[in-house]
């Protein structure tokens, strides 16, 4: 799966200036249609479409479970996911239907109304239990996973781990929240409990990634760098544990 291509680059530094390729990672539209309706486009790195659709239209609440989506295509010649929904699941396509493309940084723009924002999800009330050693280990694991971003430096990664601090899913995409739909999409697909596993993030945390974890109810979420201040609010209203700065041997709990 090709995730980056060669790009012909002046390399300038002291010693001067050298001709030589470099490797950048791809970023190609991807538009998702539900039973033939255009739902969204988002910018991201191609390959695992169809886990990314799923775990999107998932975390976006469109569907309440994978159980009401009947089928799954990727056509990745066309940068296009067709789902559709299983016989007597009904849904308003335009009620999802984002406004404009979605940046490879963005998580929520194109919604059409405020309220469209904050999806409602129940607060969870369960805890995960798992040993320090097994939240400190986690930062190592996900970045010997991250192989795209070993020869680019250009791509975010999420990573699910069980309590035990085994990385079951990671995923790279140039959009931190394509890379968190991504892993729990997989999830999803292959059986794998979201509420029995961490979700680490190779970035920043912010408030729509709290927001999809808690779609996929899933307790602890992690990041290498810093939350913002409404990932902060919306961790603590949804009973959601917040870890950020994780960098071994120190951590910061916000929530």
């Amino acid at each position: 799966m090709q995730l980056s291509k060669p790009v012909p680059i002046v390399r300038c530094g002291p010693a001067g200036a050298v001709a030589e390729n470099d490797e950048v990672a791809l970023e190609e539209p991807l538009e998702i249609r539900l039973d033939g309706h255009p739902i969204a486009v988002v910018m991201r790195t191609p390959g695992h479409d169809e886990e990314l659709a799923a775990g999107f239209l998932f975390t976006e609440g469109i569907v309440a479970s994978l159980g009401q989506v009947r089928k799954i295509e990727a056509r990745p010649e066309e940068n296009r996911v067709l789902a559709f929904l299983a016989d007597g699941v009904e849904s308003d396509p335009s009620r999802h239907t984002r406004r404009f493309f979605a940046s490879s940084s963005c998580g929520i723009c194109g919604k059409a109304t405020l309220d469209a924002i904050f999806t409602h999800f129940p607060r969870i009330e369960r805890e995960i239990h798992l040993a320090e050693d097994a939240l400190l280990g986690a930062p190592a694991r996900l970045r010997a996973a991250q192989r795209t971003f070993e020869t680019t430096g250009g791509l975010h990664a999420a990573g699910m781990f069980s309590a035990a601090g085994e990385l079951l899913i990671s995923r790279e995409d140039i959009g931190r929240h394509n890379a968190v739909d991504k892993a729990i999409g997989h999830a999803l697909l292959h059986g794998i409990d979201p509420a029995e596993t961490f979700l680490l993030l190779s970035g920043r945390v912010s408030f729509e990634i709290l927001q999809k974890a808690l779609a996929a109810r899933i307790p602890l979420i992690a990041a290498i760098s810093a939350p913002s201040s409404l990932a902060v609010d919306f961790a603590r209203e949804s009973g959601q544990t917040l870890i950020g700065f994780l960098r071994p041997p120190t951590f910061n709990r916000y929530s």
